[in-house]
């Protein structure tokens, strides 16, 4: 074979080539192109694996041409082993030549043991029948995150991905394997591509109340602009106290965070009470009911509390001389009550307020979400149907009893002499579109989930549970929960701020693999992290069945004949 390529330059981040005959080069090696690799073989049987980055032509000074590459060094073959990194290369180098399919093959092939293997695409551009393995353990139990611009295939990614992972089996005897998968499906995508999913929407999914905490609840029922709102904080703390000390007599200490049950419809009752009372002029600590005597009926304040829990009831008007309104009857909490009442009693959010929550358990709620009711290893939560007032609050619920769950779980394999790990039932928590309740924002209405999400960014993988985000905007998701993801599948992006957030993640040598990013195509990607032995641009494997988000063909729709719309049954859904 002749030596038409020679290495004319070394750097500890390039490797720059001159080729004397360009198309005797190509012919050799079959065609080459940006992106393609070379196997630069050194005196001392090591090979340097380099990736074309760029292409030149210069003249020389008797006026002929000659042809520069410079590639970046990925790594060297040593003994027919990989190893990352590209600093060993003996000088001078010997050859320039296309790494063949065999070479390619080996530093994939051996860059992750069997066990561990996960493979959800191949390589892209040259050799594409080349499957890439992640190391399964580190690509799962570190937090990931899948962007791209609308279109691009995020959809598809995620729905190939948990259907590999849903389908990997030690042996042909499992049925079912061990793992479990949540999803927050925003927009109502991924029920076709899970059939047999654990599928939870507004109409089926029961999240008891009561398990909100403190903040949660305040978010739901306080207007944090109003001008009384201290009064409405104050006494609404004070209501949902004494309700859990009334339903919780066994425990000994209860505070308004208590992890416990209480009762809503109790606390308007009393509510009610509180901005209607009355009480007796000169003994405010007697109060006059309706069908109470001229003096009024005499109470503690516990006693006055239990008694409103249990019903809503008339107060004698005031007068001048012998009843006065009560501490908070002027009027203050009126609006608050209100606006209370309307949430408990609105059927959108029954899902949260419905009076057989009360009855729940923490159990049947946590094995409703962990899929172990229907026993399926991935529930979606088709959060489409949620309002969008309460859709971080939903999110922040369910993510924060999630966490609760694998520190108790953690606990609970404590005292087992066999366990293996921190949690045998490890979970991921597949957020969708998370920049629309984990931005980075200040704002009240994200609060909560920001918190419970950034909690398990922060802590989440000691106790089992991992998180995958999917966005658009990589840019506008809080720094705190998307500088704690190890693994990357960035797809096309065509925002320059996005590009440049991806940037930052790789190392100087490799960051102008960002500039590919927007001409990427559907299902391609940059593939990197500590999973992958190096970073890749890769063909995410087609996804069988596939989610409900292929782009709708407008002009051969508009072709057709017209399409009637029956709006009476637009209507009726619309307004369930």
């Amino acid at each position: 074979m002749t030596n038409h390529a020679e290495v004319v330059a070394v750097y500890p981040d390039k490797v720059k080539i001159e080729i004397d005959d360009l198309y005797g080069f190509l012919d050799e090696n079959n065609g080459l192109k940006i992106g393609s690799f070379l196997n630069i073989s050194g005196n001392d049987n090591h090979s340097l694996i380099v990736t074309i980055e760029n292409f030149s032509l210069e003249s020389k000074e008797n006026g002929d041409k000659k042809y520069l590459i410079e590639a970046l060094p990925l790594g060297t073959i040593n003994d027919g082993i990989f190893h990352r990194g590209g600093d060993t290369l003996s000088i001078p180098p010997t050859g320039v030549t296309a790494t063949t399919y065999d070479d390619i093959k080996l530093i994939f092939e051996n860059s992750v043991e069997e066990q561990k293997k996960f493979i959800f695409s191949t390589l892209i551009h040259h050799h594409e029948n080349i499957s890439i393995p992640v190391d399964g353990n580190k690509f799962f139990n570190k937090h990931i995150a899948v962007v791209g611009s609308t279109g691009s295939g995020k959809s598809h990614t995620i729905s190939s991905l948990l259907q590999c992972a849903l389908n990997a089996k030690d042996n042909s005897n499992i049925d079912l394997n061990n793992s479990h998968i949540l999803i927050f499906d925003i927009h109502s995508e991924y029920k076709s591509a899970f059939p047999n999913a654990n599928y939870l929407d507004i109409t089926n999914l029961k999240l008891p109340y009561w398990l909100l905490n403190s903040a949660e609840l305040e978010e739901i029922l306080l207007d944090t602009g109003e001008r009384d709102n201290y009064n409405q904080a104050s006494i609404f703390r004070q209501l949902v106290t004494e309700n859990k000390k009334y339903h919780n007599a066994d425990e000994e200490k209860i505070f308004y965070d208590s992890p416990l049950k209480f009762n809503i419809n109790e606390i308007l009752n009393a509510l009610f009470n509180i901005k209607n009372e009355t009480v007796h002029a000169k003994k405010p600590d007697h109060y006059m009911f309706d069908n109470s005597g001229e003096d009024g009926e005499e109470l503690t304040n516990q006693e006055k509390l239990q008694k409103y829990f249990s019903d809503r009831y008339t107060f004698k008007p005031q007068k001048n001389q012998s009843v006065s309104k009560g501490t908070y009857a002027d009027g203050t909490l009126e609006k608050f009550f209100l606006r209370f009442e309307t949430k408990v009693n609105d059927d959108r959010l029954k899902f949260l307020f419905d009076e057989e929550n009360f009855n729940l358990t923490l159990q049947e709620t946590l094995q409703n979400i962990l899929g172990y009711t229907s026993k399926s290893n991935i529930t979606i939560l088709d959060l489409s149907g949620i309002p969008f007032e309460v859709l971080s609050i939903t999110v922040s619920l369910i993510s924060r009893l999630l966490f609760d769950y694998g520190y108790y779980h953690k606990k609970l394999l404590q005292n087992n002499p066999d366990r293996i790990s921190n949690n045998d039932v490890p979970f991921l928590l597949v957020y969708e579109e998370a920049h629309k309740y984990a931005p980075k924002s200040d704002l009240v209405k994200y609060r909560s989930a920001l918190q419970s999400i950034e909690r398990i960014a922060k802590e989440g993988r000691k106790y089992g549970i991992t998180l995958l985000l999917a966005t658009q905007r990589p840019s506008e998701i809080s720094e705190t929960i998307f500088s704690q993801c190890s693994n990357f599948i960035s797809m096309r992006l065509t925002n320059p701020n996005d590009q440049n957030f991806i940037t930052r993640l790789l190392p100087d040598t490799l960051g102008n693999m960002t500039s590919k990013l927007p001409s990427l195509q559907s299902g391609e990607a940059l593939l990197l992290g500590e999973a992958i032995i190096m970073p890749l641009f890769v063909k995410i494997n087609r996804c069988n069945p596939e989610p409900s988000s292929n782009d709708i063909p407008y002009f051969e729709l508009w072709k057709k004949e017209w399409k009637e719309v029956d709006f009476n049954e637009l209507s009726d859904i619309w307004n369930r």
